[in-house]
């Protein structure tokens, strides 16, 4: 008769809670809560889209506190997407998990649609950055943060695909959010250096053997394999499960620097085409004495030859900003030049900006210190990139209340700098983990030098130049 053995497991005295797990915990218990705020931000941000474009323009004395177009236009483009993009890369995603309501309407209706399986077409990885050079292009053409009218046609667009998905595709998911939304990419970039993630304790999870709670990832995550925070919506659904799952804190490097955390293309490509590439062009188009010349030269170019169609303004507001009662006409010529200047300008940068990291993995030629690592490692300077750029809208109406900004420049040369600051040192950590020559680091180093120091310039350019 063979011996039967017996195993004694020994049961493990709990571990105190830290702060921040309790936070997570608290959010998995507490998601009526949660879903009771997701639609009081529904309401709030359906009233901050759709009443404006209804609403008269503001006669000149207006102030933001006593007309309601002005403060709802400040408060949106001056206070909530600077906020978010604030909070994407201190906390990660949490804009996405929590408050979100495009996400959270999307995930509603997905309960009563028609829950079809997701085609091929709709998973390819690049739709997310395609969505956003697409938005951005078109916003401004349409002048989307001067004229409620044009941001209601963009985001309520977007809202309107968002709600369709959610019919078509899944049940109780966020397919919208997952792989078509257009800022899902960025989104994805800057919170690899959020401080605060959700870390999976694998060894935990394998090894855990009592009851569980099945955990309804909206985003259709792989929970026990996820190494990275950019995809995690920080919802807190699964905070505690197979007491594997924890809200907690780490470097803001830790990712990055983590060899075998990945280093995907898609976001690669949205950091330097996208973020650092057409945002940045979109920004600072407005302002540039490059766009402004070729402009004249061309208009005069023109009239000489009796070339009148380009120079017409009689466009329709949908295509181009056309507000003859503010006296704001975009000219055929001005959508050309500045559907140029954004496509043609942000790939330009975009593509300059690759010599650095493209250069270092060629000549290190170590595992896992691909093109695309190091590109990430710009992902400091480009949150500091797209937090500057939104903060110019906030200026504009600050400036316009007559409001002291004599702290301002300190402010942005201060946010520059610790971009530019965190994406050298990220940098120079990713060349010192290299198996190459002194030699090769040397020049590897220096090669990484090149993308920060023309971010460096062309915000130079933006703020103290132009």
């Amino acid at each position: 008769m063979a011996e039967q053995v017996i195993h004694f497991h020994p049961s493990k005295p709990a571990k105190p809670q830290g702060r921040l797990e309790k936070v997570g915990l608290f959010l998995r218990k507490n998601r009526r809560l949660i879903i009771a705020i997701q639609w009081v931000i529904v309401v709030l941000y359906a009233a901050m889209v759709i009443i404006p474009a209804f609403l008269p323009l503001p006669p000149e004395d207006a102030h933001i506190w006593d007309n309601l177009r002005l403060f709802a236009q400040f408060c949106f483009w001056g206070l909530w997407w600077p906020g978010v993009m604030i909070a994407t890369v201190t906390m990660g995603r949490v804009w996405c998990g929590l408050f979100c309501p495009e996400g959270a309407l999307s995930e509603w209706v997905s309960q009563y649609g028609r829950g079809k399986a997701l085609p091929r077409w709709l998973k390819w990885t690049g739709w997310p950055f395609v969505a956003f050079v697409c938005t951005t292009v078109y916003g401004q053409l349409v002048s989307v943060y001067e004229y409620p009218q044009a941001a209601l046609l963009v985001l309520g667009g977007s809202t309107v695909a968002a709600l369709g998905i959610g019919l078509l595709y899944g049940k109780e998911k966020r397919i919208w959010c997952r792989y078509l939304c257009p800022a899902s990419g960025v989104f994805a970039v800057l919170a690899k250096i959020a401080p605060l993630h959700y870390k999976v304790d694998r060894a935990a999870w394998d090894r855990h053997q009592g009851d569980f709670e099945p955990v309804n990832c909206a985003p259709l995550l792989d929970v026990r394999r996820m190494t990275s925070a950019s995809e995690c919506h920080s919802c807190g659904r699964c905070a505690g499960q197979r007491d594997a799952v924890t809200y907690a804190a780490r470097s803001p490097f830790a990712e990055i620097l983590d060899l075998d955390a990945p280093a995907k293309t898609p976001d690669a490509l949205t950091l330097v085409y996208g973020v650092l590439g057409v945002a940045t062009a979109a920004f600072q188009w407005t302002l540039s004495p490059w766009l402004l010349n070729a402009k004249l030269a061309l208009a005069e170019w023109l009239v000489d030859h009796d070339h009148f169609l380009l120079l017409d303004n009689d466009v329709p507001w949908w295509l181009l900003t056309h507000y003859p009662e503010a006296s704001d006409l975009f000219t055929w010529l001005d959508g050309v030049l500045i559907l140029g200047y954004l496509l043609g300008g942000g790939f330009l940068l975009g593509s300059l900006l690759l010599i650095g990291p493209a250069l270092a993995a060629r000549l290190l030629k170590t595992e896992h210190l691909t093109w695309q690592r190091f590109t990430l490692a710009l992902t400091p300077l480009a949150a500091a990139s797209v937090i500057l750029g939104l903060s110019m809208l906030t200026v504009s109406h600050l400036k316009a209340e007559h409001i002291w900004l004599g702290w301002l420049p300190y402010f942005r040369i201060g946010l520059l700098s610790a971009g530019c600051l965190g994406s050298l040192w990220l940098a120079f950590q990713l060349v010192l983990r290299s198996t190459g020559k002194i030699g090769q680091k040397s020049i590897a180093g220096l090669a990484m030098l090149w993308p920060v120091g023309l971010m460096a310039t062309v915000w130079t350019l933006v703020f103290f130049v132009w």
